[in-house]
């Protein structure tokens, strides 16, 4: 497990307990406590190569959401998830580690932390990042992105591994999610980094804050309580 030296051990995926773990968030846990779940832009997943999901994080039910809607049974890629070191203690780091996850220490990211993320990448994995780096439950908080993903985008450039990142909006009924409440998930275009270096992971960062804007947007309002009434006058209008 991971220390206050942010000395990861290699994160894995339990061939036991990931099985037992989807099926008790997906099939019990998310739907006993949501009423809905709208998934939107699904078809923007890449199907297969490296990949950065770079999404919102507006509740510990975040964790969650992204495995129901780009995991195992709607992708067959796994969710791998960068952490912070507080959530990789305990029992709770002990299960995380084995469900595939690992920590980094956010103020002073180590090198064993970045290099595991980046063989995670080479190996054509699926990896979580949460630009923000904290939860933001009100949109109207600014939203104020770390330049973590950016870099390791450009890591991974540098040594030959082009990497999608996509913009991931996830919103919910409510700031702190109710019983009952509606969620949403909306996936945006596919970005690239097109250069090496700190210049390229900044324009990176800006361009990734205006489309999780746009896509956090999208996601409020299917995930607000009159959620029924534009989805189906959205029906309506598409319909012949």
């Amino acid at each position: 497990m991971a220390s206050a030296g942010d000395q990861p051990e290699t994160s894995r995926i339990s061939p036991w307990l990931a099985p037992v773990a989807m099926a008790l968030t997906q099939d019990i846990t998310l739907p006993l406590w949501f009423r809905g779940i709208r998934v939107e832009g699904f078809e923007r997943l890449p199907r297969q190569g490296p990949l950065l999901l770079a999404p919102t994080h507006k509740s510990r039910w975040d964790a969650l959401l992204l495995p129901h809607a780009a995991g195992r049974r709607t992708t067959g890629r796994d969710c791998r998830f960068m952490v912070t070191i507080d959530e990789m203690e305990g029992l709770q780091g002990w299960f995380l580690q084995r469900l595939g996850c690992f920590a980094v220490n956010q103020l002073r990211p180590s090198l064993s932390s970045l290099r595991h993320a980046f063989e995670l990448l080479e190996a054509g994995e699926q990896l979580v990042v949460f630009p923000e780096g904290r939860i933001r439950r009100h949109c109207d908080e600014p939203m104020r992105l770390q330049q973590g993903l950016a870099r390791l985008a450009a890591l991974a450039l540098s040594r030959g591994v082009s990497v999608p990142v996509v913009p991931v909006g996830l919103a919910y009924g409510h700031p702190w999610p109710r019983p009952c409440d509606r969620a949403a998930v909306c996936f945006g275009e596919p970005m690239q980094i097109e250069a090496e270096g700190r210049d390229a992971a900044r324009t990176l960062t800006r361009q990734l804050a205006a489309a999780l804007h746009q896509q956090e947007q999208r996601a409020t309002q299917l995930s607000a309580p009159g959620a029924l009434l534009l989805q189906s006058r959205e029906a309506g209008e598409q319909s012949p």
